[in-house]
């Protein structure tokens, strides 16, 4: 098998489903999760299945950890043998130091040439600027055309999630403007957004089926009138809410492209059990 002309890098917290990925040169770097003595790496030494059963057993809660500049460049190397071209798509410089340690890298990495763009999301908000660029390659685009997919998607992603409660977001400092809801987090159920790289207030409902209820209002205010091209509905320990979720997308907005995906552990540690998100653009 001969080189892949363009191969786009992104990192593990897009955690993109398989069956979205076949046929597409897509290489994931993994962040890590530190569990007490434990450095793991996210989708490599922990799956989310089990870091979902060790996060109700654990007495404390892990952190997350970018990949270091040597990682980054010993990655973009390895994938520079097959590959003639890189373009890399990751997690929002807002919420991670990845960016950073990716920028560093490639100074480092002067004979290759490799553009970075700041998705300004994560999960499947990620995920879809992720698929875009990897579909524009694989069109035979030029490293151009592929940074301006990415562009192009990133600015047109939606992502809205609800989570059971503000205190893993609140404790791994990656919420912004938060605190009039922290007074009652343990009476509402949140609902939030990735708005300009940054995880911010959106809503809230009483109980778990109000938020969702609620979440669909937006969209539908959202659309105006637009259909929706694609969606992607995430969870953490949570399928058989996010499965109904699905359903709901294809009955009551009539899409048809829909991904089931998990989330990285990495990005549980900082949502928590029992999130449920939602990522979609119009046409």
């Amino acid at each position: 098998m001969g080189k892949a002309r363009i191969t786009i890098v992104t990192d593990s917290s897009s955690y993109i489903p398989e069956s979205a990925t076949k046929g597409l040169d897509i290489a994931v770097i993994p962040l890590w999760l530190i569990w007490g003595e434990d450095n793991l790496q996210d989708g490599v030494d922990i799956q989310p299945a089990e870091f979902y059963r060790r996060l109700k057993e654990s007495n404390t809660l892990p952190t997350s950890s970018q990949p270091s500049a040597m990682e980054f460049e010993n990655f973009y190397k390895e994938v520079s043998e097959n590959s003639d071209q890189i373009v890399s798509v990751l997690v929002s410089s807002k919420i991670s130091g990845t960016i950073a340690s990716a920028r560093a890298a490639v100074n480092e990495l002067p004979e290759l040439s490799i553009p970075i763009v700041d998705s300004l999301n994560s999960s499947m908000g990620l995920g879809f600027a992720v698929l875009a660029a990897a579909r524009a390659a694989a069109e035979g685009k030029s490293v151009e055309g592929v940074v301006a997919a990415a562009e192009a998607m990133k600015s047109k992603i939606q992502f809205i999630f609800i989570v059971d409660t503000l205190e893993y977001l609140h404790k791994g400092g990656r919420i912004s403007g938060g605190k009039r809801l922290m007074g009652t987090a343990l009476k509402i159920k949140p609902i939030l957004q990735f708005e300009d790289g940054e995880i911010r207030p959106l809503s809230q409902a009483r109980t778990k089926s109000k938020a969702i209820e609620r979440v669909y209002e937006i969209i539908q205010e959202r659309l105006g009138g637009k259909k929706i091209v694609e969606a992607a509905v995430a969870d953490i320990d949570n399928a058989d809410e996010a499965d109904a979720v699905a359903d709901q997308l294809r009955d009551q907005f009539g899409v048809t492209n829909i991904l089931r995906a998990d989330v990285s552990p990495v990005v549980g540690t900082h949502v928590g059990p029992g999130t449920i998100g939602i990522a979609f653009y119009t046409e």
